[in-house]
């Protein structure tokens, strides 16, 4: 077993070890002091590793070195003194222990007098944490010997009262020393909260400690000169204020009527009082954050009680009303930093309300997706809640967010609507915002009372005809609100505009997914919106700040929307679905004729262009019957070239009809089961050459491609695709002679239509002829030969890179030559 030496045995042990320690301490120091001497005399310094290596080591200066041994000093006698207390206190009787108690701590807070007075500062600290160390030590001690069937809170308390006392006192009659009172200002922090724990007190017993406590710290910290403290006590109040506004905030929160969150509210008027006093007297950033906190404070004592006694789903509405009642008070001579703070409260309770609130905007905005899945299946059942597909919601526990969002609209709205005089009101303490600044107050304004009005029906419980009609009529107020805002011309509307184009858009998408339930509706829902787009392209095209862009969006918002009711016409007349793409081809052909009104204006390439896609769609529909497809084309085919008769669109709008017309006729050919293709395209190649011919002739700059290119489209791409299918070898033989006198004849002539068809052709028509014997001379060659012979190809090409580079160049200026 392990022999334990009785306590004096061991302390007289322990005593020996410390002397040996001190000599021996004692011993290094001197022979340091020697070898620092030895090596000034003989020039070098001592090294050791610096910053950047290892570099020529500083002594330590003296006040460092003081310093070291000062800590290491005071670390020695904290030792001894815990060690003294917790382990040899008990062997002492009660004279023993008073003597030792005395002699110790009075010689500690004597001893740095005598050391002040010498200069002696640093030493003096030293000392000082000791005894302070000491006479914690003292008090638990006192407890122990006398006290220990006390309540241990309540004796806590008490002597961390006398100890803020005794460190005050000590430190206020030695001026000179830094400790005392920062430390008095922590002990300071302990009696009234261990006071209410130990008489069992409630949240609202240590949040009233707390908040007197803040106060306390408060005083400290305006009335105080010391930076020292002035820092420990804006700490200390920083903690102890913000934890004693939570316990009332959290009772207020959850009183269970009006009379149980008075004490709270009283609580947290109280904290609100605190910290407008302190941030009169306090720099800028401590008296806005003061603001801050008074504002929420102030806001969470008057709203929690109306709060109280509304029901569940509306108590955020009194804390908005208190948030806006609160901006009357920037008025008060309460300072510039701290008005911000409490308009910046004000910010907080509104966005916090407005967060809480924009769960069912959610849901209802992104509701009319389902609408996809369940086109024309009739109006879905649990109203304007069934349609968006939140009938599951918790509608009572939300039915404020509407009122929310309107009055915080609102409210935007105005200062919106009276910014100027807004500014001249609140010019005294407040610093005046810049247009962006309005701008944002609208779009914000603009944003909420979309959604709040978005919400309404569904939160009302409203038939789905007042939820589709209600999306229809947010739609047109906004774009309504664009064409205004851009007619007034004033200051921060930009922003606004923009805002309600893009609420009106949202509101658009989603009048036109509800509309899809009912035939009668999607006919109304999209009769109407491209009425309302139209009218919106043409308010938008008489006011000069509208940007081209925003004009060009609406003109093809309008197509878009025409092209669904075009679609549903086939649907309602009994169509089948690639009958229903001739319905829709009357899109493309409204656009052809708008554009030729329309003719240099900025919009009309986009709506030409949107009309061309309409044209996609109806191509799409008729891609399942074949025959039907090739009338399509040839309709879209007659649509291209009506365009191309108009100069500025003559050249892609040509292209386009004879890509079209080409394509009816190959489909239409490959319908037709023929064999034989020439047979029907050279009779449209020979005519079509001819007119090529002409044209030429009366005009040599006009395009070998707009010359020749259709008329021999026609007849070689239908060749070439039934050469590759044909087993036979005539007709790739014939297809080939053609197209090498095709290609020929444009080498020779310079015309590049020519040259490149006929090239195409006749390279496609090779590969068709030699691929059969290109694998059989693969099969019969070993495998690395493959590799090998492309490694060597691209070993020869980059080799000779810069002269293939240079030929490929002259190639393309060749062709680009030809006409």
């Amino acid at each position: 077993m392990e022999h334990v030496p009785p306590p004096a045995e061991e302390l007289a042990l322990l005593d020996s070890e410390l002397a040996r320690l001190d000599a021996r301490r004692a011993q290094l120091l001197t022979r340091r002091a020697w070898l620092l001497r030895a090596l000034e005399a003989t020039g070098p310094a001592p090294w050791g590793p610096g910053p950047g290596g290892f570099a020529p080591a500083r002594p330590a200066s003296k006040r460092s070195v003081q310093n070291v041994l000062l800590v290491l000093g005071g670390l020695l006698l904290a030792v001894a003194a815990l060690a003294f207390t917790l382990v040899s206190w008990g062997d002492l009787g009660i004279g023993g222990r008073s003597a030792a108690l005395t002699a110790v701590t009075a010689g500690a807070l004597a001893a740095p007098v005598a050391l002040l007075r010498r200069g002696l500062a640093a030493t003096a600290e030293a000392l000082v944490a000791v005894a302070s160390l000491l006479m914690v030590l003292d008090a638990y001690a006192v407890y122990v010997a006398a006290l220990l069937g006390t309540n241990g809170a309540a004796y806590a308390g008490t002597a961390a009262a006398v100890l803020a006392l005794l460190w005050t006192a000590y430190g206020l009659l030695l001026g000179k020393l830094r400790l005392p009172l920062p430390l008095a200002v922590v002990a300071a922090q302990l009696p009234l909260v261990l006071w209410v724990w130990a008489a069992d007190g409630g949240p609202l017993w240590f949040s009233g400690a707390l908040l007197v406590t803040a106060a306390l710290d408060g005083a400290v910290a305006l009335t105080v000169g010391g930076t020292s403290v002035r820092v420990m006590a804006c700490v200390a109040l920083c903690a102890t204020g913000g934890t004693g506004l939570l316990p009332a905030l959290a009772e207020s929160l959850t009183a269970a009527g009006p009379a149980g969150a008075v004490v709270p509210g009283a609580l947290l008027l109280a904290g609100a009082v605190l910290a407008l006093a302190g941030a009169r007297r306090a720099p800028v950033a401590f008296a806005t954050a003061g603001g801050v906190v008074a504002g929420l404070a102030a806001v969470a004592a008057v709203g929690g009680v109306f709060a109280a006694g509304v029901p569940d789903g509306w108590r955020v509405l009194p804390y908005v009303l208190c948030a806006g009642a609160l901006l009357f008070s920037v008025r008060a001579p309460l300072g510039v930093a701290a008005a911000r703070g409490l308009g910046w409260a004000s910010a907080v309770v509104a966005a916090g309300a407005v967060l809480v609130s924009l769960a069912p905007v959610t849901v209802v905005a992104a509701g009319p997706v389902t609408r996809l899945g369940a086109v024309w299946s009739g109006a879905p059942r649990g109203g304007a809640r069934g349609a968006v597909g939140a009938t599951d919601l918790p509608w009572d526990a939300m039915a404020s967010a509407p009122a929310v969002l309107l009055l915080v609209a609102v409210a935007l709205g105005a200062a919106y609507r009276w910014w100027e005089g807004l500014i001249r009101w609140a010019a005294g303490p407040v610093p005046a915002p810049g247009p962006v600044w309005r701008g944002a107050v609208g779009s914000a304004a603009v944003v909420l009372g979309w959604a709040g009005l978005m919400v309404l029906p569904a939160a009302l419980d409203l038939s789905f005809a007042a939820a589709q009609a209600g999306q229809l009529v947010l739609a047109v107020a906004a774009f309504g609100l664009v064409v205004a805002g851009l007619r007034a011309g004033a200051r921060g509307v930009a922003v606004t505009a923009g805002a309600a184009g893009a609420v009106g858009a949202a509101g658009a998408v989603g009048a036109a997914l509800l509309s899809l339930a009912t035939e009668a509706a999607t006919y109304t829902a999209f009769g109407l919106l491209v009425v309302v787009f139209v009218a919106l392209a043409v308010a938008l095209d008489r006011e000069e700040g509208a940007a081209p862009v925003v004009v060009s969006a609406a003109a093809c918002a309008a197509v878009v929307c025409a092209v669904v009711p075009m679609a549903a016409l086939g649907a309602s007349l009994g169509f089948a679905a690639h009958e229903a793409a001739l319905p829709v081809l009357v899109v493309p052909a409204a656009t052809v004729l708008a554009g030729a009104r329309l003719k240099g204006h900025p919009v009309a390439v986009p709506v030409e262009v949107s009309g061309a896609a309409a044209g996609g769609v109806a191509v799409a529909l008729a891609a399942g019957d074949a025959r039907f497809l090739a009338l399509v084309l040839a309709l879209c085919g007659v649509l291209a070239a009506g365009t191309a008769l108009r100069p500025e669109r003559r050249v892609c709008a040509g292209y386009l009809a004879t890509a079209l017309f080409v394509s009816a006729a190959w489909v239409r050919l490959a319908v037709s089961g023929v064999s034989a293709p020439e047979a029907y395209t050279l009779p449209v190649t020979v005519p079509a050459l001819v007119v090529g011919v002409l044209r030429r002739r009366r005009d040599p700059s006009a395009s070998s491609w707009m010359a020749y290119g259709a008329g021999l489209a026609v007849t070689l791409v239908p060749s070439l695709g039934a050469a590759w299918t044909d087993p036979h070898w005539a007709r790739p033989l014939l297809l080939g002679v053609a197209a090498l006198a095709i290609t020929l004849a444009g080498a020779r002539l310079r015309l590049q239509a020519l040259l490149v068809l006929g090239g195409a052709v006749l390279a496609l028509d090779a590969l068709h002829e030699l691929a059969p014997y290109v694998v059989q001379v693969a099969g019969a060659l070993p495998r690395w030969v493959v590799p090998a012979l492309a490694g060597l190809l691209l070993l020869a090409v980059g080799a000779t890179y810069e002269k293939r580079l240079r030929d490929a160049r002259r190639l393309k200026e060749a062709l680009g030559r030809m006409r």
